[in-house]
Order: structure tokens, then sequence, then C-alpha cells
């Protein structure tokens, strides 16, 4: 996965130094630099981009001006030697605020974070994965699953119409999972918080299934169900 990025700020030095700091992230590329948010204005019009390094005090435009006047803007780091702007920023839904000058450490975390939220998305886009079972490669929609049990190597994905065995561990099966629905709820089971009928005790109903909630577990699935309104009856 390769995230296309911009930088947009009035200093070469800076526009340099965080240049810098992209060609040292793989997953990472660098696909156009601008001197102010008008220039950026005019290239986004033309390039797909999957990040902006934006600095907010600019001749002409501020970035948070840009920012108010893009409908749907991909998503946005702020770099910026003010830090009294940073409320403002995340008012239009910014990533991260960077103060000037940024530490390498700090910029990893936050590229980091844009990474992890992109490839939730995608999943998400996606709708389904492809998993081998029974020497097929086969499309499971993520909807269809109800749950995922860990049997050691093996984990067997239970779903409304069929039981597959997959030769992968619980953990790598969890990574390529869309997590807004997707929780594990014991040491040996992953559940499609949509599917669930009701909570009896420290077990889920799950169509027929009953499926254990571990104490460590306990407090955010629930709150996971209950917030989203899954059970709707007593």
């Amino acid at each position: 996965m390769k995230i296309k990025c911009i930088i947009t700020d009035d200093e070469p030095m800076a526009r340099k130094g965080l240049r810098r700091y992209i060609e040292k992230i793989d997953f990472l590329t660098v696909i156009g630099e601008c001197e102010d948010a008008i220039q950026l204005n005019s290239m986004l019009k033309t390039t797909h981009a999957d990040l902006l390094f934006l600095d907010i005090e600019m001749p002409e435009m501020t970035g948070l001006e840009l920012l108010s006047n893009l409908s749907n803007p991909p998503k946005v780091i702020i770099v910026s030697a003010y830090e009294q702007y940073a409320l403002k920023g995340y008012e239009f839904n910014v990533v991260d605020y960077l103060l000037k000058p940024v530490s390498f450490e700090r910029f990893l975390k936050s590229v980091n974070r844009i990474h992890d939220q992109l490839q939730a998305e995608q999943k998400e886009e996606a709708g389904y994965i492809f998993v081998k079972s029974d020497k097929q490669l086969k499309k499971i929609h993520f909807k269809d699953i109800l749950f995922i049990e860990s049997m050691e190597n093996y984990v067997i994905i239970q779903t409304i119409s069929s039981r597959e065995i997959v030769y992968t561990t619980l953990k790598q099966i969890y990574e390529s999972l869309p997590q807004k629905d997707f929780r594990q709820t014991h040491r040996s089971y992953i559940v499609n918080l949509q599917q669930v009928n009701a909570i009896d005790g420290n077990q889920l109903n799950i169509h027929t299934y009953k499926i254990p909630i571990a104490r460590n577990f306990r407090d955010t699935i629930l709150n996971l169900i209950l917030n989203n309104r899954l059970i709707t009856k007593n």
C-alpha cells in the first residue's frame, strides 16, 4: 500500500525536511509540492492524493481557509509553528497536528496512524476476503461471517451458510477484517458484532451458537454492542 502525499508549505526548508522524512518511510511517496494553498487547490483538481502535509500560515490563503473550501479533501496532517490553531484544525477532521520543528519520532507516529486508517477503510470498501479452504480460493463476504474460531494453526470461519477451515492464525485473519464490525471476544474467538442476537451472561448468542466472552474483553465488547444499539429487546 503506497500513500500518495502532497507537501504544502511556503518555506522551502520545511518542504525539504518533510520530503526527507517521507523518503525514509516505504509506504509513503511524494507526488507533489506546493508553495501555497492556491497552488495546492489547483493541483488537487488534477491529481489524486491520499494525504496532505499542510502548513497554516501562508500568503493569500491559509491552510485552514483552503480546507473550508474543499468538499472532499484527502487525509490531512497539519504541520505548523503555531500551536493556537490546533483546535480549529480538528474542526476540519485533520488526522494530526504537528508542531514545528517536527521530530522524526513524532512524524512516524502520525503517518503510522494514517496508514492504519486508510488500510481499515480499504477493507471496509472491499466488503470481502479470499481464503484458501478445501484446496480452493473462496470469496467470503464480511457480512456473512458469524464468528471465527481458532484451532491451533487453523481457524474455522463460520458463515451463515458454510464452515470454512483455513490454514492461518487468529491474529492473521483478524488483521484482514474491518475492526468496526469484528472484535476478539476470547483468545480463541472473533465475532461479527452485527450478527449478535443477545448477550447471555458471559456469552454472546449468534444465531444458534453461543460464543464466550473473556473477562478482559467483556467491558469493551458490551460497550461496542450497546453503543451500536445492536440489541433491541430485553
